[in-house]
């Protein structure tokens, strides 16, 4: 992610008019939102406040996306391409995107959006991201990487774990269930819940990279078993 402060070599090669365009795409699953431009103002203001700011040309002003729509873009990354010419901005994005309603700006006139039909989506995505880090551990087992660690005791290690954390995940869901029924607040539960799932997925992800069996097995069995 670009800092404050960028060094110069992660400065962007702004062209003549002082702009660089700006591809904002959707942290949940990838979808382009919106193409934009981006000035040394604007970059600074998306990256201290957090909500993305552009360089209006036709008003030839500093613009913060949805200052008068409330459709802001909160900044998750922020990331040069190869040339330094153009920025890729990921974002959380607070309703549609376009002004005319629709979730991107590449969606046809009328597609839904807002509140008639809201878009939901669960940030699946993002684990690419994780498989790729745990692909990268498989390959160079890096001293100190717990992953790779992982991998070195092999299946016995890695399923010792997956076991380990499935039973985790039924005792922090019975913990759930207790405090429903009991009318306590579930905050820490539902946390706690959250939490040894994501160490259970994180781990049958190692297990699956120990056996060399790419995630995308996984996915098309369950798309099978979808759409049998």
């Amino acid at each position: 992610m670009i800092s404050s402060s960028p060094r110069r070599r992660d400065e962007p090669n702004w062209g003549p008019d002082g702009l660089v365009p700006a591809v904002v795409q959707d942290a949940a699953d990838g979808r382009v939102l919106m193409l934009a431009w981006m000035d040394a103002e604007a970059l600074r203001a998306t990256v201290e406040t957090g909500e993305v700011h552009f360089h209006s040309r036709s008003r030839d002003q500093l613009w913060r996306k949805g200052e008068t729509s409330g459709h802001i873009l909160r900044l998750r990354d922020l990331v040069l391409d190869c040339d330094a010419d153009a920025l890729l901005v990921t974002v959380e994005p607070v309703g549609p995107t376009c002004h005319r309603g629709t979730r991107s700006c590449f969606d046809a006139e009328g597609s839904p959006m807002g509140d008639e039909a809201p878009i939901t989506t669960e940030g699946f995505a993002w684990l690419e991201t994780l498989w790729a880090t745990i692909a990268s551990r498989a390959a160079m087992r890096p001293q100190g990487s717990y992953t790779a660690s992982l991998l070195d005791g092999g299946i016995n290690a890695t399923g010792r774990k997956v076991t380990e954390e499935a039973t985790e995940v039924l005792l922090a869901a019975k913990d759930d269930e207790v405090a429903e029924a009991s009318g306590e607040d579930r905050s820490a539960t539902r946390d706690a819940l959250a939490g040894e799932v994501a160490d259970l997925l994180y781990h049958a992800l190692v297990l699956l990279a120990g056996r060399d069996v790419a995630p995308s097995a996984v996915m098309d069995v369950l798309r099978a078993r979808h759409t049998g």
